[in-house]
C-alpha cells in the first residue's frame, strides 16, 4: 500500500516547486518533507522528484501526484455525502488541475468552470496550452483532464466529442483594403502580416495550407499570447487571425473586423478527455463541460 504522508508531501513539492514553500504548506520542517519525499522514492524504487528551480516532477512523480489528486477528490464527494464517516471538517479542499485552449476558456469553458464550482468546493488550477496541445499535459500527467482537439485515443483515458468551433479569416475593414485589394491571394497572404497567439499556433498556416493559399515565403507574424489583445490587435489593424466566431460575432455584425475570404471557415472538433481512472471524481465536472459545450458549440 502506498505511504499517504509521502504522496502528500511528493503533491506538495511538484504543486509548490520546492521543497520549503510545500514544507510551509503542510506546517511541517523541509527536512520532514525531504524524508518523506526520500522514503516515497526507495520505496517505488525510482526518483520522482527532479530537485532544481523549480523542483518538478518526474514522469512516474507527476503519475502519482495525479492518483493524490483523484483520491482528493472521491474523499471530497464521499465527505460531503457521508460527513458522518469523515467528520474531519479541516480537510482543504481538493484542487482539480485542467488543460484549456484559450478560446474555449474565454467562451464557453467559463460556463462549465462556474457551474462546476457553484455546486461544490472544488478549487481549479487552470493550465493555457494551444488545443493541439493539451492532450500532451494529459498524457504526461500534468492535469487531470483536457480540452483537446486531438479525437484520437489517448491512452487510459476517456474521450467525449463536444462539438465544434468554427474559426474564420479575419481582419479590419483598412487592413483588408490595404493587404488584400486586389483579392485574397497566396502572394497577397505572404506579405500581409498575420497574429499568431504563441509559437505552437498553427491555426493560421494550417487554414491557408486548406485554401491552397500557402506560400514558399514564410508571412511576417506578430506574437500575443492574449485573446482580447489579440482580437484588438486586429481591429486595429495590426495583422489578420483566424477567429472562433463564437468570439467576434459582436465585431462582425457591427463590421470592427470582416471575414476577407467568406465561405472559408475552418471548424475546429473539440474533445473533453481524462484518466479512466478518475471518471467517478469528475464525473460532476464532466456533466457541467458537457452541457456549458452543448449551449455554444456546433453539434454535427
Amino acid at each position: 500500500m502506498l505511504d499517504y504522508a509521502g504522496l502528500e508531501a511528493l503533491a506538495a513539492v511538484v504543486r509548490e516547486g520546492s521543497f520549503e514553500r510545500a514544507a510551509r504548506k503542510l506546517h511541517v520542517t523541509p527536512s520532514a518533507i525531504s524524508q518523506r519525499v526520500k522514503q516515497l522514492e526507495e520505496r517505488v524504487g525510482q526518483v520522482l522528484v527532479q530537485r532544481g528551480t523549480p523542483c518538478t516532477g518526474t514522469e512516474a512523480g507527476r503519475r502519482l501526484c495525479l492518483h493524490v489528486e483523484q483520491v482528493a477528490l472521491l474523499e471530497n464527494q464521499l465527505r460531503r455525502a457521508n460527513p458522518d464517516l469523515m467528520p474531519d471538517t479541516q480537510a482543504p479542499a481538493p484542487t482539480v488541475k485542467l488543460a484549456v485552449n484559450d478560446d474555449s476558456l474565454s467562451t464557453w469553458f467559463m460556463d462549465a468552470m462556474s457551474s462546476f464550482t457553484a455546486g461544490g468546493n472544488e478549487l481549479l488550477d487552470v493550465r493555457i496550452d494551444d488545443q493541439e496541445h493539451t492532450a500532451q499535459r494529459l498524457r504526461e500527467g500534468e492535469v487531470i483532464a483536457a480540452v483537446t482537439a486531438t479525437g484520437t485515443p489517448i491512452a487510459g483515458c476517456n474521450t467525449w466529442p463536444l462539438g465544434t468551433m468554427r474559426y474564420v479569416a479575419a481582419a479590419s475593414p483598412e487592413f483588408v483594403a490595404q493587404h488584400f485589394a486586389a483579392g485574397v491571394s497566396g502572394d497577397a497572404l505572404a506579405t500581409a502580416p498575420l497574429m499568431a497567439y504563441g509559437r505552437k499556433d498553427r491555426l493560421q498556416d494550417q487554414w491557408m495550407h486548406q485554401q491552397g493559399l500557402a506560400s514558399r515565403r514564410h508571412p511576417p507574424k506578430h506574437y500575443l499570447p492574449s485573446n482580447y489583445a489579440y482580437v484588438r490587435a486586429c481591429e486595429e489593424g495590426m495583422g489578420w487571425g483566424m477567429h472562433p466566431t463564437i468570439l467576434i460575432r459582436e465585431q462582425l455584425d457591427s463590421g470592427v473586423l470582416v471575414e476577407f475570404a467568406p465561405g472559408t471557415a475552418m471548424p475546429v472538433p473539440m474533445y473533453w478527455a481524462h484518466p479512466r481512472t478518475a471518471q467517478a471524481g469528475l464525473e460532476r465536472l464532466t456533466q457541467c463541460v458537457m452541457a456549458a459545450a452543448q449551449d455554444w458549440l456546433d453539434v454535427d
